[in-house]
């Protein structure tokens, strides 16, 4: 092994080396500092990291694996704009679409500089979610918030023209005002410490359903994009299953330079988004945890969706430069053509930048935030689940109670900037990223910082927006198939912590599902039925009751909490054991957890401010000297078995 170069902020030599295959390996200074041994059984040891989440990797690197982290998000951050324009009658306004996507691109920037700053400061990409999808398009199907029948003519539509303008943008300042109130039961929620009394109640068996049914409903618009034209739909799905299933432990050999052995081949592991060289360290799948998705390992990160996707793209431009893809608009097929989207490249700005109130002043309905709060109570359980995923990756002890409060909070924030920037959806914790830390071994929050410049300076460049709305539909509907699927998977993937054995489990989960799905379709084909004579009162009964989500989580949380079961059988006892954490150091839960700038010594430790959740908590004298017994016995005990397994190696020589 070579010594590495690099230097770390201080100028002081980085204890890095280069491995023999060209793997970068990495002491920690945090590790160095408390000893390998502080992360206590948290399994953190397992975990070959080549930077945990308090070191600072050379610059290069973080500007590469922080570009990597924002294409590992980008697919679900385009795929949220192009599901809303059907609700916002913007189907057939290309320009404005492009807009909406740097917009989640500026917020989701901002949102993640927050959090890691800030809010758990844990390297983890903030954006838009899906969970806001649901409650968000059923109460765009009322009666008063439908689309007029001449914008979805094409011919009839012009963008530029003062009615349209206000068709659309009516329709989102009433979105953007729904997540804004929204919001802020979640800042409160996560601020004022709810946020660990709600998780007692909360399991598996609430989680399944919801999660399951926040891509159910979203079946039709799916299959409506795919069969714009099947073949480029499976086509789109034959590359992204290739990739993320069948190639992605296959090595490429790549020309690479090295000091020592100069121009060579290096086998690349190049359909997992940047990973290491060689054998690629421990790439042992991680058990997903409760509320998340699992990682690249397991299903399709986005940045193999977006090589499928991108390759599916170019095959359409081949097939409509050799004109054989119909020119004709009502022949099946045209909408795969690039050229009938490709226009909008040329009409969007170089540079444009989002500003809050851009779409106007928002505005409240009463029936829109019922809706949305189930969003966000989905949306706040799947981020918990990602803290501690992230924490296990990352190489960090478990998110002490003030970390996950504060980070819930600064999620609400999040949410309230993307109500007021007007991206169509609030903002969540992103779990294909958390997942890719177990591919890149990389967690330094320097990295997602980077990441989240890059986010900042597409949300800025107008033609980045213009080229992902220029997809075509067959692609886009591909990619949706793929994704929708995926979030279907990981619901009902988090029934692996219940005993499914039991009648209880299974009859709690099969009607709260099926309930989710035959009662928004039955209120949403009988409203007149549900029409009590007061109308604020009529909306929110029908759009509560046509949110899946909401009808799915709300029957398993009352049927979990009254049907009598165990802590086993409900799955809460494995939910706590997966979150249990060792012997951690205070030092080093403070150095990952606590506010920086000082924050918290100039403030969280005096008067009242030591009182608030969100606040870090110093330990008692009596507490540290009871660390330091625990930690002095906890080495004593592990070289008494090591000192035992030589023994015995010995005896068996």
């Amino acid at each position: 092994m070579t010594p590495s170069s690099d230097k770390d902020l201080n100028g002081l030599d980085n204890p890095s080396f280069v491995g023999e295959h060209g793997s970068h390996c990495h002491s920690s200074p945090a590790r160095a500092a408390w000893g390998p041994e502080e992360d206590g059984g948290s399994g953190h040891s397992e975990t070959k990291l080549g930077y945990t989440v308090t070191d600072v990797p050379p610059w290069y690197l973080c500007i590469l694996l922080g570009i990597q982290h924002f294409l590992t998000a980008m697919g679900g951050l385009v795929a949220i704009p192009l599901i809303l324009s059907k609700g916002l009658c913007l189907q057939h306004d290309l320009l404005t679409q492009s807009h909406l996507i740097c917009t989640i691109f500026f917020v989701s920037g901002i949102c993640t500089l927050l959090q890691v700053l800030f809010g758990v400061r844990l390297p983890i990409i903030q954006g838009g979610t899906f969970t806001f999808l649901t409650p968000t398009l059923a109460m765009l199907s009322l009666s008063s918030w439908k689309c007029p029948a001449w914008t979805q003519n094409a011919t009839l539509v012009n963008a530029s023209s003062p009615e349209f303008i206000q068709v659309w943008q009516t329709r989102m300042r009433e979105v953007q005002g729904t997540i804004i109130v929204a919001s802020c039961f979640q800042i409160f929620v996560g601020f004022s410490g709810l946020i660990g009394f709600l998780m007692r109640f909360i399991g598996p068996l609430t989680i399944a359903p919801t999660i399951t049914l926040v891509a159910l409903p979203l079946f039709e618009s799916a299959g409506d994009m795919a069969g714009q034209h099947w073949g480029i739909a499976f086509m789109t799905i034959f590359f992204i299953v290739l990739f993320s299933q069948y190639l992605k432990d296959v090595a490429v050999p790549l020309p690479s330079y090295q000091r020592g052995k100069k121009c060579h081949l290096s086998p690349i592991y190049l359909f997992q988004i940047f990973p290491g060289k060689g054998s690629g360290g421990d790439t042992s799948p991680t058990p997903p945890v409760l509320g998340t998705r699992p990682s690249p390992e397991q299903t399709p990160c986005d940045g193999q969706v977006l090589l499928g996707l991108s390759l599916s793209w170019l095959l359409c431009h081949v097939l409509t430069v050799t004109s054989v893809l119909p020119a004709a608009p009502t022949a099946y097929g045209h909408l795969a053509r690039t050229d009938t989207r490709g226009d909008v490249l040329s009409r969007a700005p170089w540079f444009r930048l989002p500003y809050p109130g851009q779409w106007g002043t928002p505005t409240v309905s009463l029936a829109g935030i019922f809706g949305m709060l189930a969003g966000v109570i989905s949306s706040m359980l799947e981020s918990v689940g990602d803290y501690y995923a992230c924490a296990r990756l990352c190489g960090a002890p478990p998110p002490p109670e003030h970390a996950i409060s504060r980070g819930i909070g600064v999620e609400g924030v999040g949410c309230l900037l993307a109500g007021a920037w007007g991206t169509g959806s609030g903002t969540t914790s992103y779990s294909e990223n958390v997942g890719a830390l177990g591919i890149t071994k990389v967690g330094s929050r320097m990295v997602i910082l980077a990441g989240a410049c890059a986010m900042l300076l597409s949300g800025i460049f107008g033609k980045a927006g213009a080229v992902l709305a220029s997809i075509p539909i067959p692609v886009i509907g591909g990619m949706f198939l793929v994704m929708f699927g995926v979030i279907t998977a990981v619901g009902i993937s988090n029934l692996q912590y219940t005993n499914m054995n039991s009648s209880r489990n299974i009859f709690i989960f099969g009607f709260s599902l099926f309930a989710g799905l035959t009662i928004p379709n039955w209120a949403s084909k009988n409203s007149a039925v549900l029409e009590t004579g007061i109308i604020q009162l009529d909306q929110v009964i029908l759009v509560l009751l046509t949110t899946g989500m909401f009808v799915g989580g709300l029957l398993g949380f009352i049927l979990d909490n009254t049907i009598p079961g165990t802590q086993e059988e409900r799955g809460l006892l494995a939910w706590k054991q997966s979150h249990e954490g060792g012997m951690e150091s205070s030092q080093l839960v403070s150095k990952v957890y606590d506010l920086p700038f000082s924050i918290g010594t100039k403030y969280c430790y005096v008067s009242w401010f030591r009182y608030l959740p969100a606040c870090p908590k110093r330990l008692s004298c009596d507490q540290r000297m009871d660390e330091l017994k625990a930690a002095g016995q906890k080495k004593s005990v592990k070289a008494s078995l090591e000192r035992n397994s030589e023994i015995s190696a010995d005896t068996r020589i």
